[in-house]
């Protein structure tokens, strides 16, 4: 008598929230890269390998651990939002960007969590505020990756229309006056700015507008308060150009504002140390998420990140970085100049820090994946960039499709001259 020992696998039934976050375009970017190791890539978001603090970070760790007391310290847990001595360096760096002294920020540590990258605090305050069907406000265009964070709760973004100044304050206020028309004010729950040399348009917020941002989010905080998510990842990445205040010194109130900022760029994107400065009454909500995720992030990175920010090699490395991808950016400029000033229709942003560069190209040229132009440029010419379609919010088909955004971080001068020469020839080539 044989006996049949075959089941048949159940069916495995996923959240809608991985539904929501499912086929991201980094993902597919990822894959051309590996698949195409030959190409020179305008794309990756990543720091410049060269200018990783090397040196700097083993003299931290050398003065970590040459006390046991304290290296025991380091390498224990720490708390969720962070070991108090460590925000209080991060407070004190903070309200040097700030150019106050640290008693006039209005805060104290404790408005202060430290987390894995700014990325987290992103994720985390979208999971606090946002549930399915809520509102946040976008500019257009905006961080990709954020609109992931979106849809990841299946929260709608709502784009409005940017300029060279950033956000329109206007539009946004004309799109809060048309929910409330529309009976959706109740939800709306935030606006997200990306306030210095914006990931991927390159511009800034001008002052006036960061100004106006939160007074209209005070404005229309009618039976529920809207808050400005700031994100200030790229801020001291400057190369010219205004010293610029914060979204948040604009919040007298500091109720409204959200801020949040990473070393990542600046000093080591392998730490993944941020931080955020919350309003008080968001602190332990926020800590209460994060200890579902890890109760703490990394206390040893911590620790070297205030270790540095106390002894003085974070300021001199931050300039060195300034110094290297000032010159990066300006190779983009002048190769751009060099192969698209004649092409008519084609313009691009000239930023004043970060590390992109944004061009539009004629109307009818489309950037998309399935573009001949993605495709010419991939895999006949060899370089890669990000379609700018990718930064809107809203359905694929009412998105600017001739957009691209370009980065100077990863390629040395000479490999960013090659890469331009070679998306010049792809764009022809289809123009």
């Amino acid at each position: 008598m044989s006996t049949n020992t075959e089941t048949t696998a159940a069916t495995i039934r996923l959240s809608r929230r991985w539904h929501y976050a499912r086929e991201q375009a980094i993902s597919f970017l990822m894959q051309q890269a590996v698949e195409n190791p030959d190409v020179i890539s305008l794309a990756a978001g990543l720091v410049d390998s060269q200018s990783l603090p090397v040196a700097e970070t083993r003299t931290a760790l050398a003065e970590i651990f040459e006390d046991e007391s304290r290296a025991r310290q380091a390498l224990q847990y720490g708390t969720t939002p962070g070991a108090e001595d460590v925000r209080l360096a991060v407070l004190d760096h903070f309200a040097r960007q700030e150019r106050c002294p640290t008693k006039d920020l209005g805060i104290d540590a404790g408005q202060l969590v430290l987390t894995t990258g700014s990325q987290q605090l992103l994720s985390i305050v979208c999971e606090i505020l946002l549930d399915e069907g809520d509102i946040c406000l976008v500019a257009g265009p905006t961080y990709f990756v954020f609109l992931g964070n979106l849809n990841g709760v299946g929260a709608e973004a709502v784009s409005v229309p940017a300029d060279e100044n950033g956000m329109l304050t206007g539009a946004l206020d004309n799109t809060l006056a048309e929910l409330d028309r529309a009976g959706q004010l109740d939800r709306v729950k935030m606006i997200y700015a990306v306030s210095y040399y914006d990931n991927p348009s390159g511009t800034s917020l001008s002052p006036e507008r960061r100004r106006e941002i939160v007074e209209i989010a005070r404005r229309w905080s009618r039976r529920q308060r809207i808050f400005v998510l700031e994100d200030a990842a790229y801020r001291e990445l400057r190369y010219d150009g205004p010293l610029l205040e914060s979204i948040w010194s604009c919040d007298e109130s500091r109720q409204h504002v959200i801020y949040t900022q990473t070393y990542s760029k600046t000093y080591s994107p392998g730490l993944r140390v941020g931080f955020g400065v919350v309003p008080r009454e968001l602190v332990g909500p926020i800590c209460d998420r994060k200890g579902n995720e890890d109760f703490g992030s990394a206390n040893l990175n911590q620790r070297l990140i205030a270790c540095v920010l106390r002894n003085g090699l974070y300021d001199k490395h931050v300039e060195d970085v300034q110094t290297a991808y000032r010159r990066k950016r300006n190779a983009m400029l002048a190769a751009a100049e060099e192969h698209f000033s004649k092409l008519a229709g084609v313009t691009w942003v000239h930023p004043h820090g970060g590390l992109y560069v944004w061009m539009s190209l004629p109307e009818q040229i489309h950037t998309g994946f399935n573009s001949p132009l993605f495709d010419r440029a991939v895999h006949h010419e060899g370089v890669m960039y990000v379609p700018g379609e990718l930064f809107y919010a809203g359905e694929r088909a009412e998105r600017p499709a001739h957009q691209m955004r370009l980065s100077y971080g990863v390629q040395t001068p000479d490999g960013i001259r090659e890469g331009i020469a070679r998306l010049a020839r792809a764009v022809k080539s289809v123009i």
